[in-house]
């Protein structure tokens, strides 16, 4: 055979091996998916040294020191019902009349979050690396409290302490469609809540990857969200959509917060992901979870005010306005971190059971 042509037929056979050899997929990607479960989430809130920054002004008071405001001890004769449970009573039923107390929101311009509107407005913060346009006006409502913006943030610090500890909050997010884990013109991003523990190591803030998450079919079908994103240079992003993530603190308080116009950005790697979660807040939904995870008691800890909190909230809202022009929703962000996680779903007869109708299910 003539030299040039075992040269061709050699290119041939090179050519047919590489071709039909598979390439290897990222770490943690089988069949064109891989999962992720949420380890770290706080509120997005920019800090500086003494807050000096974004609260001039200062830290607010509680409600322990509003408290003594409204009722000083100067001999008067007060009953519980006229003071403690009438405080109380305001927490669950507050009002939107004039705020009676000095009351600080974020004056500084820059914060952290994502621009979910794609425009920049006068509002709008810039982001310490300059991005423009971020949509983030929980933070400016929280950004004063000590319970978020201290150098031991107590409601951060516990509210993500437990968010790790009870399996009732835990949330997993699946990429599917996927062909590559660094540049992928589109994807989904599907969230579902997990039922098992997260595997950490001796340090306690770290997270081992590759373990593994059921799927809670059953009773987490309210926090199952389907997304349409894309991923370039090994960040995702995605299209908005409507969001809720399970919270419970302590005592068994649970609940949700709830987001429209969900988005994510999130830099991936085959061991996990960071990023942010940004959306608009339903206001009514994250102040009553504050207050049943939170007693009146323990807020004050934080130095937190809920009557006025709420106050500021309504004021600070800027999505959605209900039939009488009242804006519902307030631009927020989570600041948040995934270890990689094997998702295991459950066989198409739970999954088949956990959708049909209650009264179907009771019949059967």
């Amino acid at each position: 055979m003539k030299p040039a042509l075992l040269a061709a037929l050699a290119l041939v056979i090179g050519a047919h091996d590489a071709a039909a050899e598979p390439v290897a997929p990222a770490a943690g990607v089988k069949s064109r998916t891989i999962g992720y479960v949420l380890t770290h989430r706080k509120w997005a809130v920019y800090t500086t040294p003494g807050a000096k920054q974004e609260c001039p002004h200062g830290i607010n008071e509680g409600e322990r020191e509003q408290f003594k405001r409204l009722y000083p001890d100067d001999g008067t004769q007060r009953t519980v019902l006229d003071t403690q449970l009438k405080w109380e009573g305001d927490t669950w039923h507050p009002s939107l009349g004039p705020e009676p107390y000095p009351f600080y929101t974020v004056e500084g311009t820059v914060g952290t979050g994502l621009n979910l509107d794609g425009k920049t407005g006068p509002n709008d913060f810039t982001s310490p690396d300059g991005e423009k346009g971020i949509d983030n006006q929980l933070y400016r409502a929280i950004g004063c409290l000590a319970g978020y913006n201290n150098s031991q943030p107590y409601m951060s610090f516990y509210e993500e302490n437990a968010m790790r500890r009870y399996a009732f909050n835990r949330l997993l997010i699946e990429i599917t469609d996927l062909d590559d884990l660094t540049n992928d013109p589109d994807v989904t991003v599907t969230t579902y809540r997990g039922l098992d523990s997260l595997p950490g190591d001796a340090s306690g803030d770290s997270y081992i990857p590759g373990g593994t998450q059921h799927v809670d079919a059953r009773w987490g079908k309210e926090f199952i969200h389907t997304f349409k994103g894309r991923i370039k240079d090994g960040v995702l992003e995605t299209g908005p959509g409507d969001f809720s993530v399970a919270e419970s603190i302590a005592f068994d308080s649970t609940g949700t917060y709830k987001m429209k116009d969900a988005r994510f950005r999130l830099t991936l790697s085959p061991d996990g992901a960071k990023g942010f979660i940004g959306g608009y807040s339903e206001v009514w939904a994250w102040y009553l979870q504050l207050n049943n995870g939170w007693a009146t008691h323990h807020q004050n800890y934080g130095q937190v005010s809920s009557p006025s909190l709420w106050r500021a909230l309504n004021r600070l809202a800027d999505g959605h306005p209900d039939k009488d022009g009242h804006n519902t929703t307030i631009s927020s962000a989570m600041d948040v971190r995934f270890a990689q996680a094997y998702i295991v779903h459950p066989d198409k007869k739970v999954a088949d059971d956990a959708a049909a109708p209650r009264a179907e299910r009771a019949s059967r």
